[in-house]
């Protein structure tokens, strides 16, 4: 059983679905730690009550994340939320964007593993939760290099869970769609700029993906995230929760 006030860590925890799971683990009783660059944005998040914690660090910088969970923790929750996507054609996306990818949405949520793993398989609990995207289990059109990289995390997800089954330690991999956020709304503005479509036509092309005809909330992410967070979902691990309106 978990040691009480639990402790979790989550990155990438300033904005979007990371904030909004920051939230919900700390009003489920949660000290929530969250890290990312923009250190405005996490005071911001601390300001509001969604976290007690916070330190802005780039997670590609796998010394500095190592050192910082080497201090800070033990943490029983782990949220590899941290992330992002690049776009284009796949002939004009080279191997160095492709590393890029994989070093931002795979090899951190590593590092961050790495950092965990041995304090949670010692105390025989655990959690951790990695963010991937239907994109780790689908292929979309102009983003290859994030299509592969989180389908890595995908597969790592799984074979971890396999590792760590009678550890105590469950880690499972949540899969949303296209969700309300500030990088989907970003990829709108750069759509509207592209093509000369307005902004709502732009959005429209996003919500079609969802058989709702709507974007995912990042808190209901965020639910799903505490349902797994929860010493409850015990048996519940290697799995790839879809959040996507039925789109998967």
């Amino acid at each position: 059983m978990p040691v009480s006030p639990r402790r979790a860590l989550v990155t990438g925890g300033g904005r979007g679905i990371g904030r909004a799971i920051a939230a919900a683990l700390t009003g489920a009783g949660l000290h929530v730690t969250i890290i990312g660059r923009d250190g405005a944005t996490l005071e911001a998040a601390i300001a509001a009550g969604d976290a007690a914690v916070s330190h802005a660090l780039d997670v590609t910088d796998a010394s500095a994340l190592s050192a910082f969970i080497a201090e800070s923790g033990p943490f029983d929750t782990l949220v590899n939320n941290a992330g992002g996507a690049s776009t284009g054609p796949f002939l004009r996306t080279d191997a160095a964007a492709f590393r890029a990818m994989y070093t931002l949405n795979v090899e951190s949520a590593v590092t961050a593993m790495h950092a965990c793993l041995p304090a949670m398989a010692a105390a025989g609990f655990g959690r951790i939760i990695n963010v991937a995207s239907v994109a780790g289990l689908k292929g979309y059109p102009y983003v290859s290099a994030y299509v592969a990289a989180k389908h890595a995390i995908v597969g790592l997800t799984r074979a971890l869970a396999l590792e760590y089954a009678r550890s105590g330690v469950t880690i499972n991999a949540l899969c949303p769609g296209y969700t309300d956020t500030d990088l989907v709304a970003g990829n709108v503005k750069t759509i509207a700029a592209k093509t000369g479509r307005s902004e709502q036509d732009a959005r429209a092309h996003f919500e079609a993906s969802n058989p709702m005809g709507r974007l995912i909330r990042p808190e209901e992410v965020a639910d799903a995230a505490v349902w797994l967070a929860g010493v409850g979902s015990s048996a519940i691990t290697g799995q790839s929760i879809v959040i996507a309106g039925a789109e998967l």
